[in-house]
């Protein structure tokens, strides 16, 4: 016991019972000890929970509180004792002789396509995306859901999605986050990401008309690229086992990928803004839910704008759970540089300041028990704070400015806005993986 640490049961719905026992098993434990419960246990009174925690586990039949005494205490045996991360593995090179109907038949009947057809990722067209970037096929290049991936298999997907050699640098960067879309979570997570710098034009990547639509070739295929490595390189694929959205997300398709007009904001870009020279490639990503548009227009008339009020007015409508992801048209941004707001930092902090929920609401907002309440509890602020707040009083709708995030694209046909419920994750550099 002493060599494994602080004895632990991990305590899981009995819906995931066969996600854990092989998310144990690919983590090299597979003797794990795990208690189940009932599922769901969310939306339970107390006197509903205290029944689960007196009961029986539905998986093993044993009493739940006296199974979980008896696997802290019990004397670890020899297996017990391994851990370790297994590869993935990809079968064989080739298949066939075959048809290529059937072959795409092959591939959605494995749950490894997004059920759309697919380019047929052959040896050739493998090794031609492999000449994409100057790092090794057999280089591991992240690991996410108890997996490492190489750039060989990363490869193997972006040719899966329609992908051209030379957007493979962009893929392996967003492989390297280890945040690969599609998540195990009941909650239908929806994924978005902000590209940057020179490569954005090197592509010939959509800003404008249309930029979050699939108008361009590169902003499709690296989206969809995202989310068929969540499902092959993940653990994102299989609903009822490896995937749990309860409704699912259809921005899983291809995600929100954002190039950012640049040239045409008032403000630093966004990679600058966290970090990088402005001549840096950077892919940045973002996981949270949806996103919704938003016009400046105020009053019956419709004349008046007040974007940074009529912003403000959507975020209360927003989860705590996730902070802000801003999409703003060129035309907007450019008017809120002329009403003040002459960087991104004063439109997050006005927004921040002004974007206001009562402390009530707070304590009441979905999922603030799992999220906000421990956070409180153990004295972090301002959760701590707010959580004792008298109920009238007003707090914002996030712990700071910076948990908004502004990026500027779209046509500058009208002065629309979109604001996605989005958390950023982290940004990483292009560059590295040509």
């Amino acid at each position: 016991m002493e060599k494994m640490g602080v004895p632990a049961v991990p305590i899981i719905t009995e819906a995931y019972k066969d996600l854990a026992k092989s998310t144990a098993a690919q983590r090299g434990m597979p003797t794990l000890r795990i208690a189940y419960t009932v599922h769901p246990v969310w939306g339970k009174t107390t006197e509903q929970l205290r029944a689960v925690v007196g009961g029986s586990d539905p998986v093993s039949g044993k009493s739940f509180m006296k199974e979980i005494v008896d696997d802290l205490t019990t004397p670890l045996a020899p297996e017990d004792e391994k851990s370790g991360l297994q590869s993935v593995s990809i079968g064989p090179a080739t298949f066939g002789p075959d048809t290529a109907d059937n072959l795409q038949t092959y591939f959605m009947n494995n749950q490894m396509t997004d059920y759309l057809p697919i380019v047929l990722p052959s040896e050739a067209k493998v090794e031609a995306m492999l000449k994409g970037t100057s790092h090794k096929a057999d280089e591991v290049v992240g690991r996410a859901g108890g997996y490492h991936y190489t750039v060989k298999q990363v490869a193997v997907n972006a040719v899966m999605a329609g992908c051209d050699p030379s957007y493979f640098p962009v893929i392996l960067a967003i492989a390297s986050t280890g945040d690969l879309a599609l998540g195990g979570s009941t909650t239908s997570f929806g994924y978005s990401m902000i590209i940057n710098g020179p490569i954005r034009d090197k592509l010939n990547m959509n800003y404008t008309i249309g930029a979050l639509s699939g108008f361009a070739q590169p902003n499709a295929t690296i989206g969809r690229a995202w989310s068929l490595m969540g499902k092959n390189l993940g653990a994102g694929s299989v609903p009822g086992q490896t995937y749990w959205g309860g409704q699912g997300n259809n921005l899983n398709y291809n995600n929100v990928v954002i190039a950012e007009d640049e040239r045409s904001s008032p403000w630093t870009p966004f990679h600058v803004q966290k970090g990088f020279k402005p001549e840096e490639s950077v892919v940045s990503v973002f996981n949270g839910w949806d996103m919704r548009m938003g016009h400046g227009a105020k009053g019956a008339g419709a004349m008046e704008l007040k974007f940074d009020q009529q912003i403000s007015s959507m975020f209360p409508t927003l989860t705590r759970m996730f902070n802000c992801l801003l999409v703003l048209d060129p035309l907007t941004a450019k008017a809120l540089a002329e009403q003040g707001y002459d960087t991104k930092e004063k439109l997050q902090d006005w927004l921040w300041r002004n974007s206001t929920i009562s402390a009530k609401e707070y304590r009441e907002s979905f999922l603030a028990h799992v999220w906000l309440y421990p956070r409180a509890l153990k004295g972090e602020e301002p959760y701590a704070t707010w959580w004792k707040a008298p109920d009238d009083q007003a707090i914002p709708c996030w712990p700071k400015a910076d948990d908004i995030a502004i990026v500027v694209t779209g046509g500058q046909t009208n002065a629309f806005f979109q604001v996605g419920n989005m958390n950023y994750g982290r940004s990483v550099s292009i560059d590295p993986w040509a």
